[in-house]
């Protein structure tokens, strides 16, 4: 009985828990497909039934009377996010590497001193760094460009791509790279071929947190571009107008959270941390 009563509320706990994470993505899809009188009128769920459905929150995502074209921030998002979070992973990982392995010290500075200076660049507020980088770029004439924002977006991703890979090098055994450097592996071989391979849910989980982070700024975004150069969220604000748009910033959630979770879908079976068992002969 008291085994019945467990499993039962155990998948009651599950069914509360995917309604609270399912129900706004619900939400925001009737709510996408609903009229300015369809949101006015009170809460209605199901279409046909009790609203008449429309088209116009998704065409104005698409350059309709009253939108934007997504498609180009789309791009430029993509290109940015993506690109900024693999440049960060390969340093982040190269430097997390060093930081775990091996012994730095200059004065009083020493390893942990080092990645407290990673970590602390995420402290800062970002109006903080908004002048200086707003600067640098003008110098270098690439403000409202993609490699700009890249440049930018590295430099706030690379302390959490150190910081998560610092933790997870810390519990990688370190009799691996003393094996492998026993057969004949440099320093950097033992890296690059034992211990890289096995860090890959460090690595994914590094890249999520990196993707996710660059793929929600809006800060940077907005104030470091400005014709040529427009990234999504920036986009998605522009909607807004003297009425606020529901159907079509429903629209637009569910369009930019889309990517994020078909990778976590994707990846999710590799967050396993249970590759380095055996690793050890």
């Amino acid at each position: 009985m008291n085994h019945r009563l467990f499993v039962l509320g155990k998948y009651a706990a599950i069914l509360l828990w995917s309604a609270f994470v399912v129900g706004p993505f619900l939400w925001a899809l009737t709510t996408s497909f609903k009229t300015a009188a369809g949101v006015t009128g009170g809460p209605t769920y199901l279409p046909w039934l009790q609203y008449e459905p429309s088209v116009d929150g998704w065409r104005k995502l698409f350059g309709a009377t009253g939108g934007i074209d997504i498609v180009r921030p789309y791009f430029d998002s993509i290109v940015v996010t993506t690109s900024a979070s693999v440049i960060s992973i390969v340093l982040g990982t190269l430097a997390a590497y060093g930081l775990s392995r091996f012994e730095y010290r200059a004065g009083f500075v020493k390893n942990a001193d080092l990645v407290f200076f990673f970590v602390s660049q995420r402290i800062m507020p970002p109006i903080v760094l908004s002048i200086p980088f707003f600067l640098m770029l003008q110098f270098l004439d690439l403000l409202d460009t993609r490699l700009g924002l890249i440049i930018v977006y590295v430099a706030l991703l690379l302390p959490i791509a150190v910081w998560i890979m610092v933790d997870f090098f810390n519990n990688v055994p370190r009799e691996i790279d003393e094996m492998a450097m026993l057969d004949g592996c440099t320093p950097f071989g033992a890296f690059a071929r034992v211990i890289l391979p096995n860090s890959l849910p460090g690595i994914i989980v590094a890249g999520l947190f990196c993707l996710i982070f660059g793929w929600n700024d809006f800060f940077f975004a907005f104030t470091l571009t400005f014709t040529q150069t427009q990234l999504l969220p920036v986009a998605v604000v522009a909607l807004n107008s003297s009425v606020t748009p529901w159907w079509s910033l429903s629209a637009s959630a569910l369009i930019s959270v889309a990517p994020l979770v078909v990778i976590a879908f994707f990846v999710e079976r590799l967050l396993s941390r249970g590759n380095l068992a055996g690793a050890i002969r």
